[in-house]
């Protein structure tokens, strides 16, 4: 399983508005350049913790784990025999 293109566009653009459009619409005042540095790092960290979460499902560590019992029924009703080992 690869990356699809259009989840991978659509948080980048979504994130990208975040990190890049907000910033530009802030209010004047005194803490103006605190408020643009905050969105810009929510939207960097936001945008990366996503892309790992998305990467990670492509290849898992481990897979789901069956039960013996749970096995043997399944492959009864697939017509399959079980085997050992």
């Amino acid at each position: 399983m690869g990356a699809a293109f259009f989840p991978i566009l659509f948080f980048t653009a979504l994130w990208g508005a975040v990190g890049i459009g907000m910033p530009i619409m802030t209010p004047n005042g005194p803490h103006q350049n605190l408020i643009r540095c905050i969105l810009m790092l929510t939207a960097g960290c936001c945008w990366l913790f996503w892309l790992c979460c998305y990467m990670a499902q492509m290849n898992p560590l481990f897979g789901p784990r069956v039960k013996r019992h749970a096995l043997a029924m399944i492959a009864k009703s697939w017509g399959n025999t079980m085997r050992e080992g």
